[in-house]
């Protein structure tokens, strides 16, 4: 008798293994009990153990050989997708448990397992009811990140009394960090942790981030006075921002770490085997995008008003309240999720194709056929065909006889990951280098995403918000943002959708290309008219307030005048996240769906910093961007964003048509594509 892991048994002589005695007397708490049992095996491995492993080395019967089958197929499928008798509820017998590595059993998922390590059934396991628990997470996140994000330049300008330039900064610095650290999420996820305990951890991070910023704005110690009548204000000293610092970048640590993986693990819930799931599947970034836009009008609207009018630390602990409130409702799904197995650190995988393909640069030739490059005994349904771009990363697929070799743990020659993979790895690291030029020319859409929630806001606190007796809070003018997201994607799937299938057979609607596209179109629009309406802007202001001076009544000019610039980055947004989200995660290898997610998200966060960069560029260079809005031109900072813009946008479809890949090559492919392949490198 052996002992493995936390106190499970598992005899020799057979695969029987019981749970340990307090998982059992658990039962109680049936949440926790789950939760706790996901992670006994998560934990020390017993869900990752091969399943046949009782018959000797020396057996030749054919039950063995049926064993030896199934242990060949395990890279491909998640290790002890069918336990034995206690771990699975004894359905299963060896000989079945093998047979069921195939396609022939079509209720369970030959991909997934569920939080005891058995393979995923399909009628009681992922679908859109565990999807949709996922979903939860991510419309708190939005409900916090945004609820802090839109209203924040106000209370930096008017609290901590920043000057403009620089509480707009501290706005897009904040946002760029969160999205950044999706990066750190995504390789967590990948690598150690898996996506759902990423998600549970780091959306109780930032739920704690959240109520220490609760309790700073409450705090009067935490702020500077208030401004006097007749003195200068005094600002925010290195103590108050600091403490105020810390509670933001807790909240960016947590809104990164499981931004990355709500998508991935909502779309985990589908099998892409399945044809009536595969369709869902495409529903869901749809539904996706849907609830975060939900989130974002609840926090422009009800969780902005309640900090002017109730209170800020009343707002940011309401979105405490409502993040620790999803985190349950999240743990309570851990018997329905289906679980994907981690294949790796994606980023090791790609170092190694490039070490790899470098050491042989030189050294190698490259062969004439992609047959004579390596595979490894991966199934043929995982295996990723070659293709003829890139043919400089081909080399680390070319074999060199010994040299290519290490010894492995039963002593026999394995092959040097550092110096030989195979034709599917390399074609990941493609794929994920035919990315990267679309990533570049969607950085810059965010940048002007960024206005909106900086500069948009303090234009909109200079001028006339009353309708009859109520004022509208400055930051809610970003629901005409969020409200032209909603319409948009309405449209699209209502209208837009089924006039494309009546029109064109065999088209669903835009591609996520087409998407990003229109999106950048857009947002070239929403610049010049953002520069139109600061040119009348700062006319009323010349007539009305010749001084400029930073907290007078407002001007006398509608704050509805801010609309259009709002309408059309706003359907812009629409179109170009969901094209994003499509386009990395169906183009991205099944392994670095969750980097690939964070790699999306890395538009946003670089975005964000482009913007703080360009401010204190045009502050350092210009008169254009003063202490206060009324005493700049922002107008022309506006027509500059408009103008990279258009060059983004050229860029951008030279890139859209080379991101396309080429044909896979057959075993017959032409001899000269391989012979210029050092040529082309």
């Amino acid at each position: 008798m052996q002992r493995h892991g936390m106190g499970q048994e598992m005899p020799e002589g057979n695969n029987t293994r019981t749970y340990p005695a307090e998982l059992e007397l658990n039962s109680t708490w049936p949440q926790l009990h789950d939760l706790l049992t996901f992670l006994s095996f998560h934990v020390s491995g017993a869900a990752l153990v091969p399943f046949a492993r009782s018959s000797s080395p020396a057996d030749d019967s054919p039950s063995r050989r049926v064993v030896q089958q199934a242990e060949q197929a395990q890279s491909s499928i998640p290790r002890a997708s069918k336990p034995q008798d206690a771990l699975c509820d004894g359905k299963t017998k060896l000989q079945e448990g093998a047979a069921s590595w195939g396609d022939s059993d079509g209720n369970l998922v030959h991909d997934a397992v569920d939080y005891r390590g058995c393979r995923a059934d399909k009628s009681t396991t992922g679908g859109w009811v565990a999807a949709a628990l996922a979903l939860g997470i991510e419309l708190c996140e939005r409900l916090s990140t945004m609820g802090i994000a839109v209203n924040l330049v106000t209370y930096l300008t008017g609290t901590m009394h920043l000057p403009s330039a620089a509480a707009a900064n501290v706005v897009t610095d904040f946002m760029g960090t969160s999205f950044l650290l999706c990066l750190l999420g995504g390789f967590l996820a990948d690598s150690f942790l898996g996506r759902y305990l990423t998600i549970a951890i780091f959306a109780l991070v930032q739920a704690i981030g959240t109520g220490l910023l609760a309790v700073s704005t409450e705090v009067r110690q935490l702020r500077p006075p208030p401004c006097g009548v007749h003195g200068p204000c005094e600002q925010a000293t290195g103590l108050q921002m600091g403490v105020l610092y810390v509670c933001l970048y807790l909240i960016a640590l947590g809104t990164g770490g499981l931004k990355s993986s709500v998508s991935g693990f909502g779309t985990d819930q589908f099998d892409e085997r399945d044809a009536r799931e595969r369709a869902a599947m495409g529903l869901f970034f749809n539904r996706f995008f849907f609830f975060i836009s939900v989130g974002t009008l609840l926090a422009v609207t009800v969780l902005v008003y309640v900090q002017d009018h109730v209170g800020r630390s009343w707002a940011y602990g309401i979105c405490a309240a409502a993040m620790l409130a999803a985190i349950a409702v999240f743990l309570s799904g851990t018997r329905r999720y289906r679980y994907k197995r981690s294949s790796g650190s994606p980023i090791v995988h790609i170092l190694q194709v490039l070490v790899a393909a470098a050491r042989k640069r030189r050294s190698a030739k490259h062969p004439l056929t992609s047959s004579a490059l390596y595979e490894d005994d991966r199934p043929e349904h995982a295996r990723i065909p070659h293709t003829s771009q890139f043919p400089c990363l081909d080399m680390a697929a070319v074999m060199a006889g010994d040299d290519d070799n290490e010894v492995g743990h039963d002593g026999r020659p394995t092959p040097n990951p550092w110096k030989l993979c195979s034709v599917s790895r390399v074609e990941e690291v493609k794929m994920v280098a035919r990315l990267m030029p679309v990533w570049a020319t969607t950085i810059l859409f965010w940048t002007i995403y960024a206005q909106m929630i900086t500069f948009s806001v303090e234009q909109a606190t200079t001028m006339d918000r009353r309708m009859g007796r109520f004022e509208i809070p400055a930051a809610s003018l970003t629901v005409f943002f969020v409200g032209a997201i909603m319409l948009t994607l309405a449209v699209y799937d209502r209208v837009f959708v089924p006039l494309c299938r009546s029109l064109m057979t065999g088209r669903q609607g835009l591609t996520n290309l087409e998407k990003i596209g229109i999106g950048l179109v857009l947002s070239i629009l929403g610049m010049a008219a953002a520069a139109i309406c600061e040119k009348k802007r700062l006319a009323v202001v010349a007539v009305a307030a010749p001084e400029g001076r930073h907290g007078e009544s407002s001007l006398p000019i509608s704050v509805f005048l801010l609309t259009p610039q709002f309408l059309l980055v706003g359907a812009g947004e629409a179109f170009i996240y969901t094209g994003q989200l499509d386009f990395f995660i169906t183009r991205s290898p099944k392994g670095m769906k969750t980097m690939s997610t964070g790699l999306f998200l890395t538009t946003l966060s670089l975005g964000f910093f482009l913007s703080s960069a360009l401010v204190s560029l045009v502050k350092g260079c210009t008169p254009w961007l003063g202490d206060t809005i009324n005493h700049s031109r922002l107008d022309y900072f506006y027509w500059l964003l408009a103008v990279l813009s258009v060059v983004n946008l050229v860029a951008y479809l030279v890139c859209a048509m080379w991101a396309t890949p080429p044909p896979a090559t057959s075993q017959a492919e032409q001899p000269q594509i391989a012979m210029a392949a050092d040529e082309k490198c």
